[in-house]
């Protein structure tokens, strides 16, 4: 922060990133029990089907 910058700025920049903080606490458990068990699954198998594809590219990078 420099010392040209607005300090009534700087205090909603604290307020909004506190108050985005408080609903990414609560954000992923309440989606979770929204789906149901299968979209759950879908979600998962999908999440490590991209772990995989980023695992097999840098193999490939390394010559591996």
């Amino acid at each position: 922060m420099t010392d040209e910058q607005d300090p009534e700025a700087e205090e909603m920049r604290e307020l909004a990133r506190r108050l985005g903080r408080r609903g990414g606490k609560k954000g992923g458990k309440a989606r979770a029990e929204k789906l149901t068990p299968e979209q759950r699954s879908e979600i998962a198998k999908k999440a490590a089907e991209a772990r995989w594809a980023k695992k097999r590219q840098q193999d490939e990078r390394q010559g591996a």
